[in-house]
Parts: structure tokens; sequence; C-alpha cells
């Protein structure tokens, strides 16, 4: 296949960047003509340039009213892109460039057909989703909680296909004992600490704080056994203030945005995803489980998903301090049972979290959706 995966982020693009790379590994590996169309500078577009066989174009995505000047350029430079390289399939990832994808596509005969990944829980009810479910052939689910939403929605009328995240399995592997003893070094000054991370980013909705919250409603000498580490932008003014406030500024570590996430990951007792907003499935969540770690995930959207409770990880209701500090109180007490959980989400993340997986469900819903096109 000729296809064509789009994504609008221009700057880092945290999951989305994550997704696409992989997945254009995957689909390359498989024999398929990959093509990327991004904005010239994001992280997507530098680093796609790295994979051998892979044709990364300068696209921009104009949006809002600010954006409107710039559209008919747009619009006219991914149209010549689609028609240069004879393109059958369109992967959109994102609102903007979903919506200059369907623009490009009118009037092409034969015209590509479109997929569109929802890689976010926000509604999907407004009428610009309600026109583009009209002219969008399948849609990708990241997650089955994402599926019942998108069912849900205008894109009820469209075929749904849930295709979870999938993460490099040996990349994300589990560190030997003394090599993670070495990465923890750096960020842990207590040995016997509970090292408690997330590489999940540093963003409020995240739910970091929530945990920093729970750890102050802990008996003085459980908390004082505890360290958080948070990789990712430095973290609000204001959330900044409320750890302060809390005391527990020196318990509360932020690494800042790492090229490699695995030491920081080795370095972890257990992992943590306690969003609240916007979050479908975590790339966090399974890479960490992947090297080997339990993951507290909060029960928003398909979090839930990742995890098979008591056995290597736990679930707690979004926000709820109370049954987060229970469940670092567990923890605590039963510091021994964490690396046989830490065993067993990474066999989870075997039997579940493959790119092979990813790519070869992503592919099946290409094939489905050509198919649809055609008649």
């Amino acid at each position: 296949m000729r296809l064509l995966l789009t994504n609008f982020h221009g700057g880092d693009g945290g999951g989305h960047t994550t997704y696409l790379l992989a997945l254009a590994r995957g689909l390359l590996a498989r024999g398929h003509a990959v093509h990327l169309a991004v904005p010239a500078g994001s992280r997507l577009h530098r680093e796609g340039q790295a994979i051998a066989g892979l044709w990364v174009h300068a696209q921009t995505y104009p949006n809002g009213l600010r954006g409107l000047p710039r559209w008919p350029a747009a619009r006219r430079r991914l149209r010549a892109l689609l028609q240069a390289h004879g393109i059958e399939l369109v992967h959109a990832n994102g609102t903007a460039d979903h919506r200059l994808a369907i623009a490009a596509l009118r009037g092409l005969h034969p015209r590509p057909a479109l997929v569109w990944t929802k890689h976010n829980s926000k509604p999907v009810r407004s009428l610009g989703h309600r026109l583009r479910a009209r002219r969008t052939d399948r849609v990708l689910a990241v997650s089955a909680h994402t599926a019942r939403q998108l069912a849900a929605s205008p894109y009820g009328c469209c075929a749904i296909d849930t295709v979870p995240n999938g993460v490099d399995l040996q990349r994300f592997a589990p560190w030997p004992p003394e090599a993670a003893r070495a990465a923890r070094r750096q960020w842990v000054e207590r040995e016997d600490a509970l090292a408690l991370g997330s590489n999940a980013g540093t963003a409020d909705y995240k739910g970091w704080l929530d945990l920093v919250e729970a750890l102050a409603r802990l008996e003085p000498h459980e908390r004082a056994q505890v360290r958080v580490l948070l990789a990712g932008k430095p973290p609000s003014a204001e959330a900044s203030a409320r750890v302060e406030a809390l005391g527990l500024a020196a318990q509360v570590r932020f690494v800042g945005l790492l090229d490699d996430v695995r030491p920081f990951i080795a370095a972890l007792d257990a992992g943590f995803v306690l969003s609240w907003d916007v979050e479908t499935i975590s790339f966090a969540c399974r890479e960490m489980m992947a090297m080997g770690k339990p993951v507290l995930v909060s029960d928003y959207a398909g979090l839930p998903e990742n995890v098979e409770p008591d056995r290597d990880g736990w679930i707690v209701p979004v926000r709820d301090r109370d049954a987060i500090a229970a469940a670092v109180r567990a923890m605590l007490a039963q510091r021994e049972r964490l690396p046989a959980m830490g065993a067993a989400a990474r066999a989870h993340a075997e039997r579940e979290f493959g790119l092979a997986r990813f790519v070869e469900l992503t592919e099946a819903a290409y094939r489905r959706a050509l198919a649809a096109a055609a008649h």
C-alpha cells in the first residue's frame, strides 16, 4: 500500500509522535510505501527523517480563523503530494490534519481512502465532527473506552476498529538489577525509599498532584519512605507552590524532559498514571509495564484496560486522594510483592502490548477501509 500518515503538531507531539514513529517503522518493515506529512521543525519531522525508507514531507495544517488565509495553499500542497505519490490511503491523527485531508481529497479520482485515529477523550459531537464523519471511511480507537465514545458520537456511522497502542518490547525491556540500581542512584538518595514515578508528563490533568496530595494524608513515618519522580516539562507555578505548601518538595523530584526515559523507568519501584482528562490508554503506562513495573492508574477512559488489579497494578477512582493514599500504603506494607507484580506487568505487555500486534491490526483496518472505499 502507498500510505500517507498526517499529524498537525508543530512541537513535541507527545503520544502522537510516539504512535506515528512506531507505526511508520512497522509498516515499512511489512513492505508498504510510507509517507509522513507533518510541520517542519516538529519532533516528528526531525525524527522521521532518521527512519530509513520513510518519505517525510513538510506540511502545514492551518487552524482557526487566523489560519484561514493560509488554508488554500496548504490544501494545494497536500493535494499535490497525494497525486504525485499515488497515495492510496490517508491516515489522519488530529482535527486540523483530518479537516485538511478531507478538503485535499475532494474531487480526486480515484479517491484515497481516509482513516482517522482518535487519540484523546475530548468530545466529538460538534457540527464539524458530524461533517467529517460522513467523509471518513474508517475510524481507529486506541482503547475500548474510546470505541464506545465514538460509537455514541457522529462517528457511529463509520466503521470503528479498536487498535490499542503498541510499544517496542525489545527497547522497553526490564533492566538487570545492577543497571537499575545504578540508574536509581541518579535520582533517589535513599536506597530503601519507595520510588514512584511517571513519564506521562507534568500537565495538571495527568493527576500527579493528586498523588502528592495523597502522600500528605499518610502518617509521617509512611510519607518519609516515599519518593516521587516525574519526567516532563517543568510543572506550572501553581502546582509547584502546592507541592511546597504540602511540605513535600524534598520528596518530589522533577527530572525534566528526557531523550531516553528508560533509565528513569528502570529507577522506579512502581509507576503511576492518574489522569483525569484528555487521556485514552497511555503509552507511558505501557512503557513502564513493559519494563517490568507495576502501575497505579485512575479509572479514567481506557487506563484501566492496561492493568489486572492486584496482579500487575492498581486501579483507583479518579482524583480520589484517599484511595491513592491507601494504594501507596499497601505498596509500603507489601514491598516484597512489587518485583513479582513487575514480572506480571512484563508478561502482560508481552501478551498484549507489542508493536507487531499493533501494526497488524492497523494494517487490517487499512485493508478494510480500502475495500469499502472501492465500492
